[in-house]
């Protein structure tokens, strides 16, 4: 395989994340292979992906022999064998279950290439766990994107110890083919990145939300029409030297801590809630979108499909 080669894509799990990679490789026209131990989920997999892959070319964002040659290409494994044996990038989405994936893991590398990579695309847990049972741990790294998939461009690859640079700077190399902007991490911390800045907005969300100050409906309109649309153009720390104009930035921003510090002080210091308020955030978010959640979907990919025209350079 060279560099300027697609690569042979084995996707292992047909659940959401799986069906993400799925759909994004088929819509670059790329050979995959989907594998998913319930035999009876490929079928419903397929229509989802195929489904998926035509709303991208009917929005304008991949072209139609393009698509064509990728569904053309893609195919049930029915076996793990079948799935990766020939695969140059194995993409595993297992349960989130740490023997369970390190059992899938090893089980994968024994059948695979030598010179296939293999990554995790693991919520909860990183390589240096991950593989605890791989005799060639150095083509292990995890690489955790957004979902949607087909329309969040950034994905973090993070790799473990052990991980080969030329590994990492393989699936670099292909996730810029697929239109995509990886941002590789220098260490593997709980919730990677974007999980991390996710968690504290929503457990501020939550908190305003079951502390009466806003409701779920009003919290998304704030959300999603003020720091989300900012950060969209640029990011929290580009807002501050754009803020600080010609200022000395060591002095804007003594000024911004100046406020936000005394907004720490009171932000919410919850690390799990219990029964009850776990049943009044759900009640609140069924009276906010009573059955519209097919809407919203489609509202969603429309406004990401459109963010995504207008920011064609990586962040």
């Amino acid at each position: 395989m060279t560099e300027t080669a697609k690569p042979l894509v084995a996707v292992i799990g047909a659940g959401g994340m799986g069906r993400g990679w799925a759909t994004l490789a088929v819509s670059r026209g790329w050979r995959v292979t989907l594998f998913d131990p319930s035999a009876n989920v490929f079928d419903d997999a397929r229509a989802e992906v195929i489904t998926r892959v035509r709303r991208l070319q009917q929005r304008g964002m991949v072209p139609a022999e393009t698509v064509e040659a990728g569904l053309a290409a893609f195919s049930n494994g029915r076996s793990l064998l079948r799935t990766v044996t020939d695969a140059d990038w194995v993409i595993e989405t297992g349960p989130e279950d740490l023997g369970q994936r390190q059992r899938l893991l090893e089980q994968v590398e024994q059948v695979c290439r030598l010179a296939a990579i293999i990554t995790s695309s693991s919520l909860r847990y990183h390589a240096s766990a991950l593989c605890a049972r791989l005799r060639r741990p150095e083509r292990l790294l995890c690489v955790n994107p957004w979902s949607p998939l087909e329309y969040m461009p950034v994905v973090e690859v993070i790799p473990g110890p052990l991980t080969a640079p030329e590994c990492v700077a393989a699936v670099r190399f292909w996730l810029q083919r697929l239109d995509h902007h990886p941002i590789v991490l220098h260490a593997e911390v709980p919730g990677n990145v974007s999980g991390r800045v996710a968690a504290a907005v929503w457990r501020e969300c939550i908190d305003l939300v079951l502390d009466g100050v806003i409701s779920v409906r009003d919290l998304d309109r704030v959300v999603s029409n003020g720091p989300a649309v900012a950060w969209a153009a640029v990011g929290p720390h580009q807002r501050l030297v754009l803020a600080a104009g010609l200022r000395d930035l060591t002095v804007a921003l003594g000024a911004q801590l100046g406020t936000y510090e005394g907004w720490w002080q009171a932000l919410s210091q919850r690390t799990s809630l219990d029964r009850e308020e776990l049943y009044r955030l759900a009640r609140a978010l069924e009276n906010a979108y009573p059955g519209e959640a097919d809407a919203v979907r489609e509202e969603r990919d429309r406004r990401l499909a459109a963010l995504i025209d207008l920011r064609k350079s990586p962040p």
